[in-house]
């Protein structure tokens, strides 16, 4: 069995949790570590889960809200950190790196971490190496989607065929163009390799929906330029459904428990 949960996810910090049960063994990663070391921990708790009982981090890119204490935490912890060559020298500075257990890791070339095979592939956004992952037990995949500019044919290929999915849904592009933002920011949120707006999260949904297709979360929404309502209303429209079965990742409570496969 396969299940994620999330610590939180929005501008201030990201992390992903995924659990696959394979009899008695438990394999257990976090995906990104963009808060501090206690907090993460804290949050993990929340969940029922101790750092001890993690096997891996991986780390999509060097933006603070997804890098956070991931070397230190790591290193306190006896954790491998699983990030692509670009992201580590663009963090090698960073305290707790030079202690971590780092190992590289290329898009496209799979790799395993207990009872869970991960995908990384890269994606369209403004850091050095940025990668996002689709994660198997087996029997299920899961496929991560963040920190991605725009809609390409090889992003939406990766995400083929998942039985869940989480989906950025950054921005409402209406209330980015009028928010109080900078306009060189606007320009990075809402360029092709900034963030997803709900319309192109919309688009790669409609693209890599499915029947089998039984958890869709959206993520990463910006508390300024974004709604709860504008982003799973996107989402709910394209699978034909009501805006209160997409479910949303929030900042401070996270998401908790959710089977990747329907049951």
């Amino acid at each position: 069995m396969m299940r994620f949960a999330f610590l939180g996810s929005g501008s201030e910090g990201n992390s992903l949790l995924i659990e696959a049960v394979d009899g008695t063994t438990v394999t257990r990663v976090l995906l990104d570590c963009g808060f501090g070391i206690r907090e993460t921990a804290r949050r993990l708790e929340r969940l029922g889960v101790t750092p001890d009982q993690l096997d891996a981090v991986l780390v999509t890119h060097e933006h603070g809200d997804h890098v956070g204490s991931a070397y230190a935490f790591a290193a306190r912890h006896k954790l491998p950190v699983h990030t692509s060559h670009g992201t580590w020298l663009a963090t090698a500075h960073m305290r707790g790196a030079d202690a971590a257990d780092v190992r590289v890791c290329c898009a496209d070339h799979a790799f395993s971490v207990g009872g869970l095979r991960i995908l990384p592939y890269t994606v369209p956004h403004d850091a050095r190496e940025p990668l996002q992952f689709v994660l198997t037990d087996g029997n299920a995949r899961l496929g991560v989607l963040t920190d991605a500019g725009m809609e390409t044919p090889y992003v939406t290929a990766r995400l083929a065929g998942v039985d869940a999915l989480v989906l950025e849904c950054n921005h409402d592009r209406e209330m980015l163009q009028n928010s109080a933002y900078p306009y060189s920011l606007k320009r990075r949120i809402g360029g092709d390799f900034g963030h997803l707006a709900n319309e192109v999260a919309a688009a790669i949904l409609s693209q890599v929906a499915h029947a089998g297709l039984s958890r869709v979360v959206a993520a990463h929404l910006s508390k300024q330029n974004n709604t709860r309502a504008l982003a799973s209303g996107a989402l709910a429209a394209v699978l034909g459904v009501m805006p209160e079965e997409i479910l949303i990742a929030d900042q401070e409570e996270g998401l908790g428990w959710q089977p990747v496969r329907g049951m």
